[in-house]
């Protein structure tokens, strides 16, 4: 039986209210109980052209819920329509969305908040009944469930599989506020025992051209995400970083560089409060008054505040630009002029549609470069190394914060010659690094026992720097397949005298203002710790944070959270390589197209993981390695290096989705690998040749082609033994194709 009751006018400003509800004869619930408000009006704000953000207008909502949570109709269970209409009524009239679809999320999130049950579906369908002239309402149809508005409760992080926090694919009209849910996993403990407070999302910009530029950016986040509400959470964390640019001053050109970028946060704070928690940043920094738009310590801007349009100033002053001052305009009004404010947010949510313009982010960047001046400076990426070890004046103090230490230099990597920008902007050419392997282990598959002794690393690190090496990568534990398993204090013990040796030992080409990095080659958070603090600038993991377990067991999640608080809290760079365990296996990509989009992939994943959410590591502190040498054919090693270039394009898939390694610098490890020693091994078709059996320090000559075809594909950095020789080939690699 299905009795379908309606009462109207039951309620003030609504027609009526609905029950609807089956039942088998012995009881048994057929269907799911329904219960609906039927056309409750209230008057808001809501719609994008400037006649409907005036005044309020009429808005008409059809509430359903779909339950399977009450057994019984009795009066202890009644479902409370009138508190429903009324908390409905009270925060709808005092909302001011631009469009009516995120209105009705609004009151699908009370309703789910007001049934509090995991399992209810909720329908709203939203009507502005004076919208259009020739049609009876303007309508939008949403169904949601509380999967779409989960309580933040605790910090989560899962190894693989997090949910993007771009906007892709979109679906409608991409919004920051409809995107929420996207995020709440990563949620930050509440134990206060209260309702949680409303979650929003900001975007802020975030630019520097005084001082120690990276410091402050690095001190400013480190102050933003502390703050602490009377109860003891967290009021902002930052769930996404863009990548980090050098750029030409704007507006007032007679002044330092700039460093720009921008994040975006969760909050709770309202817009007011949260610009003043930016100002109060500002001074905490050191930023002191100055020219407009001249240079600054730090410069912390909000972008958008989900999608909100707000205005503090009076209606008759909203005609300038030019009385900014002590206001608030959100969107920033300025933000279509501003490559260094679109670039940063086209890294991390390209398909966010500007409120005011409807176009999304990726379209507004297009726009900008198509008009930009021909020779116009070109926006250069760039990754900060600090310095370790420091002392206590070497280091950025922050009240409340970890120590921001000062940075020993910074690696440049220009746009690509294809890109749009670099089609009418000027650039310098781009230098590809290179990364010199010390192996301070005995059974390396190359130079195992060569540089075990003090002396011996010492002096490669020597003759490595003096040849042009820009870092020295450090490693204690062998990846060769069967090696054998050094514990982690025995790998510290290797390789943390080697790098304090490195910065302490007599004036030569490793230690001052030329000195190369130094890297640590480990998956260990504590031997990455130990090692950072010694003096290492960088951390290279082969299994980029979750272990060498292949497939990923469950501690994968418990290793990645380890090593991501270990290279967010020390601020260094991190190279995270794709990987599938022992080097030598797992070599089946056949449920891939292609052994690239395998590694894209796979490594895209881990990568989002680590970069996404409370905690993540900046994006521009991430370098990524495709790992050819690793769990991959002959042949597949040879598509990785001849199609690498396509494992970070800036391109998005034909279902939407962008490339989740789109612009992160790449560097590609060939060096003297046994892929290489299989080629040789091979004969000619139709030659003398009859092959040969090498050992790894005779692959040189077959190292440099490969790394030619490195440099060809736009590598940032590649890993070499022999960098005398492989230097050469680097540089007349670089000189025909950068």
């Amino acid at each position: 039986m299905t009795l379908d009751v309606v009462k109207p006018r039951a309620l003030p400003y609504a027609d009526g209210i609905r029950v609807l509800s089956s039942r088998a004869r012995d009881g048994s619930r057929h269907s799911p109980d329904r219960f609906a408000i039927q056309r409750l009006s209230c008057n808001a704000v809501v719609g994008l052209n400037p006649c409907e953000r005036e005044d309020k207008q009429l808005v008409c909502f059809d509430v359903d819920i779909s339950t399977h949570t009450f057994k019984t109709l009795e009066p202890e269970n009644a479902f409370d329509f009138r508190l429903l209409a009324r908390d409905i009524r009270q925060e709808v009239e005092s909302s001011e969305f631009v469009s009516l679809e995120s209105l009705a999320s609004l009151v699908a999130r009370i309703t789910l908040r007001h049934a509090n049950q995991p399992d209810d579906i909720v329908t709203v369908r939203a009507a502005k009944p004076k919208a259009l002239v020739f049609a009876d309402a303007a309508e939008v149809e949403i169904v949601r469930t509380s999967h779409d508005y989960p309580v933040p409760t605790k910090v989560e992080v899962s190894a693989l599989g997090l949910p993007s926090l771009g906007l892709d694919p979109p679906v409608g009209p991409a919004t920051l506020s409809l995107l929420a849910h996207d995020i709440a996993q990563y949620s930050v403990s509440d134990t206060s025992g209260s309702p949680p407070a409303e979650q929003h999302l900001a975007a802020i910009a975030i630019g520097s051209n005084l001082g120690d530029r990276f410091a402050n950016i690095e001190g400013a986040l480190r102050h933003l995400e502390p703050i602490l509400s009377p109860k003891g959470s967290n009021t902002s964390v930052i769930v996404n970083t863009s990548f980090l640019y050098e750029t030409a001053p704007m507006y007032v050109t007679d002044q330092p560089t700039f460093l720009n970028c921008a994040c975006i946060i969760r909050t709770t704070e309202t817009p007011i409060t949260l610009l003043k928690t930016l100002k109060l940043i500002e001074r905490t920094i050191g930023r002191t008054p100055s020219i407009r738009n001249g240079p600054r310590a730090i410069d912390l801007d909000i972008l958008f505040y989900d999608d909100a349009l707000i205005d503090t100033r009076s209606e008759s002053l909203r005609g300038s630009l030019d009385n900014l001052e002590g206001h608030l305009v959100v969107p920033h009004p300025r933000i279509t002029e501003r490559e260094f404010v679109l670039r940063p947010l086209y890294d991390m949510v390209p398909d966010f549609v500007h409120p005011v313009f409807r176009k999304p982010i990726h379209e507004l960047l297009l726009d900008l470069l198509k008009t930009s001046p021909v020779g116009s400076p070109a926006m250069i990426k760039v990754m900060p190394f600090p310095t370790y070890p420091y002392k206590s004046d070497h280091a950025l103090a922050v009240p409340s914060v970890p120590v921001v230490p000062h940075t020993q230099t910074y690696w440049k990597f220009p746009p690509a010659k294809s890109a749009v920008s670099a089609a009418r902007q000027a650039s310098p050419p781009r230098r590809t690094r290179l990364m010199a392997t010390l192996n301070v282990t005995p059974d390396s598959f190359s130079d195992g026992s060569d540089y075990t002794t003090l002396s011996a690393a010492l002096n490669y690190a020597t003759s490595s720097a003096a040849a042009g090496a820009d870092i020295i990568d450090v490693g204690g534990y062998s990846t060769r397949p069967g090696a054998a398993y050094v514990s982690p204090d025995e790998e510290r013990d290797r390789v943390v005298p080697i790098i304090t040796a490195l910065r302490t030992s007599p004036p030569n080409t490793t230690t001052g203002k030329n000195a190369p990095l130094i890297s640590v080659d480990t998956f260990r958070p504590d031997v990455a710790a130990a090692a950072v603090l010694a003096g290492a600038n960088c951390i290279n993991d082969v299994h980029a944070f979750t272990g060498p377990d292949y497939p990923p067991t469950p501690s994968a999640s418990a290793r990645l959270a380890d090593m991501k608080e270990t290279a967010r809290d020390l601020g260094v760079p991190v190279i995270l390589m794709h990987s599938r365990g022992e080097a030598g296996a797992n070599k089946d990509y056949s449920h891939y197209d292609t052994v690239v989009q395998g590694v894209a992939k796979e490594l895209g994943e881990k990568v989002e993981a680590i970069v996404h959410g409370p905690g993540g590591v900046r994006r521009w502190l991430v370098m990524v390695d495709p790992g050819v040498g690793f769990s991959k054919s002959l042949e597949g090693n040879l598509q990785v290096l001849r199609d690498s270039a396509s494992i970070t394009a800036d391109v998005r898939a034909e279902n939407g989705v962008w490339n989740p390694l789109r612009g992160y610098p790449l560097l590609i490890g060939v060096s003297r690998k046994s892929f290489l020693g299989t080629i040789l091994s091979q004969p000619d078709d139709d030659g003398a040749y009859q092959g040969r059996q090498t050992t790894p320090k005779e692959r040189g000559w077959a190292t440099a082609a490969a790394v030619a075809c490195a440099v060809q594909q736009g590598a940032a950095v590649v890993r070499v033994h022999d960098v005398p020789e492989l230097g050469d080939a680097v540089r007349i690699a670089d000189a025909i194709w950068s």
